[in-house]
């Protein structure tokens, strides 16, 4: 990828579900959920700049995606009509380093940058709350990043309130498949009827689990066999709807320590957990 010189790079992190619990099924098909997200600093890079008339061109295409349906180019058009400048065109430039179909929200995550930037960009003037709602068009997860600090999630995660959690770091294993959300949303055994919580925290959510793993498990036995290989490391649990695992420690050199021998088994990164959004420091 080639990107002009002085063009800006804008960070776009990924997430982790920290807890996942689904509480019920609603009437129009969607999933009622709980759920802890947590930023961390494994991160695509979206390059964006002003054009000078009103075309949207995105300069990275993901091969067999129409460009219509890339997350980045809809949230650009999606708030194009909020512009307050004369020409709102937009160059945009997308690098990759979030791996995709793994529960870490990176396609919703380049998209909730794309409208921060934008906004200030084409002065829209739209506030956050603003913004997480046209996200919430382009997908569930978008919200939250546009929040963008660690929340405890209800409704279809966009539901969000701000949650204190303790400083983590993290080795986040990749196995080698992607998974299909809708897939496993639809699943006949996909545990549905989690009690919600009455004053959710850090601590009393303890011990996390999340519902969609079972599934998971069920119908991509290379997730599972992964699961097997880092139980020795310490409480693994699969993100979103999978298929990367994570496990949590209290300290980077613990981490690096297994991160060292996690990344023989499988494509993996160590991480570290957020308190926002990069662009909100």
């Amino acid at each position: 990828m080639v990107v002009p010189e002085n063009i800006p790079a804008y960070p776009a992190p990924a997430k982790l579900n920290l807890d996942l619990r689904i509480t019920g099924q609603r009437s129009d098909g969607y999933h009622d959920l709980e759920s802890i997200f947590c930023l961390i600093d494994l991160q695509d890079t979206v390059y964006l700049a002003v054009r000078n008339d009103n075309k949207i061109i995105l300069h990275t295409p993901v091969a067999g995606v129409p460009i219509e349906c890339d997350l980045t180019y809809r949230a650009a058009a999606i708030l194009q009509p909020y512009a307050n400048i004369e020409f709102a065109g937009a160059d945009i430039w997308l690098e990759k380093r979030i791996p995709m179909g793994g529960g870490l929200g990176g396609g919703s995550s380049d998209a909730a940058t794309v409208l921060m930037v934008l906004n200030r960009l084409w002065k829209c003037g739209l506030s956050c709350s603003d913004l997480m709602n046209l996200g919430l068009k382009l997908g569930a997860d978008v919200p939250f990043f546009v929040f963008g600090k660690n929340a405890f999630a209800r409704g279809v995660g966009e539901k969000l309130q701000a949650i204190n959690l303790p400083k983590q770091w993290f080795v986040v294993a990749r196995p080698p498949v992607e998974v299909s959300t809708a897939a496993i949303f639809s699943h006949r055994r996909l545990t549905r009827d989690s009690e919600p919580s009455i004053m959710p925290s850090f601590e009393s959510l303890q011990p996390f689990r999340n519902d969609m793993q079972e599934v998971v498990f069920q119908e991509y036995p290379e997730v599972l066999k992964v699961y097997k290989q880092l139980e020795p490391f310490g409480k693994t649990l699969m993100t979103g709807s999978g298929s990367c695992l994570f496990i949590s420690f209290e300290n980077k050199e613990e981490a690096l320590a297994a991160y060292r021998q996690i990344s023989d088994i499988c494509e993996a990164y160590c991480v570290e957990g957020l308190i926002r959004h990069p662009l909100l420091q």
